[in-house]
C-alpha cells in the first residue's frame, strides 16, 4: 500500500510512458496559451506575459525531447520554433492572432501524437 505522497509520485513517475509525458507537455502548452489568449482579451498584460512565457517554456521542452534519429524531428523543430515566434509576437504586441495560430498547431500536433500513441499501443479503433 502506498502511503506517502512521495511514494505515489514515484509510482506515477514509473508508470508514465514517454507518449503520456509528451501528451502532458502538449496539454500544458495548450492550457498556458489559452490562458494567455484570455489574458490578452482581458487586457491583463502581466497574466498574458506569464502564461505565454510558460507556453514557450513547454515548447522548449518539446524541442529538447526531439529524437533526431528520425527525419521528422527537423520538421517538428521548425514548427516548434515558429510557434515560439508566434507566442513572442503575441506577447509583444498583445495580439491574440499569433497566439491562436500557435494554439492551432499545438492542438493539431497533440491530436496526431495521441492517434500515433494509440496505434503503437494497439488501442486504436
Amino acid at each position: 500500500m502506498i502511503n506517502s505522497p512521495l511514494q505515489k509520485y514515484q509510482q506515477n513517475q514509473v508508470q508514465t510512458s514517454p507518449a503520456q509525458l509528451l501528451l502532458m507537455l502538449y496539454d500544458g502548452a495548450i492550457r498556458f496559451v489559452k490562458s494567455g489568449i484570455a489574458a490578452i482579451e482581458e487586457s491583463n498584460f502581466e497574466k498574458t506575459n506569464t502564461n505565454l512565457c510558460k507556453g514557450q517554456a513547454v515548447i522548449h521542452e518539446l524541442i529538447a525531447a526531439l529524437n533526431y534519429d528520425y527525419p521528422v524531428a527537423k520538421t517538428l523543430y521548425s514548427v516548434y520554433e515558429y510557434m515560439i515566434h508566434c507566442l513572442i509576437q503575441a506577447n509583444l504586441k498583445k495580439d491574440v492572432k499569433p497566439a491562436k495560430e500557435a494554439l492551432s498547431y499545438l492542438t493539431e500536433l497533440r491530436e496526431a501524437w495521441e492517434v500515433a500513441s494509440k496505434s503503437v499501443n494497439g488501442t486504436a479503433n
